[in-house]
């Protein structure tokens, strides 16, 4: 059954640049991996600090593979971490 995660990121104050370049960097490699069946970051509209990203994986498991992948641990835990005020992870099963 497909697995969905939405995240929302909050960047520090003069951070959201730098985490829009690590968006742009990650979209297509995580778009690559074998369970990942969709991957949309977004930026608000009303908010140029804010962030969510959706995540759709074949099955629960592909979220636990991509925690796992050099660029999740790289560019996510090494360099967007530590430019973000707050971030939220949500898992979700698909109804249907």
């Amino acid at each position: 059954m497909p697995h969905v995660v939405i995240a929302t990121w909050k960047a520090k104050p003069g951070r959201a640049g730098r985490i829009r370049k690590i968006l742009e960097t990650v979209a297509p490699l995580n778009r690559a991996e074998e369970k990942m069946l969709q991957f949309e970051a977004h930026v608000s509209t009303e908010d140029p600090d804010t962030f969510v990203l959706y995540e759709k994986y074949t099955d629960a498991s592909g979220y636990d593979d991509h925690r796992e992948t050099e660029t999740f641990k790289s560019y996510v835990l090494g360099e967007a971490l530590p430019e973000l005020a707050e971030r939220s992870v949500a898992r979700f099963e698909v109804i249907g």
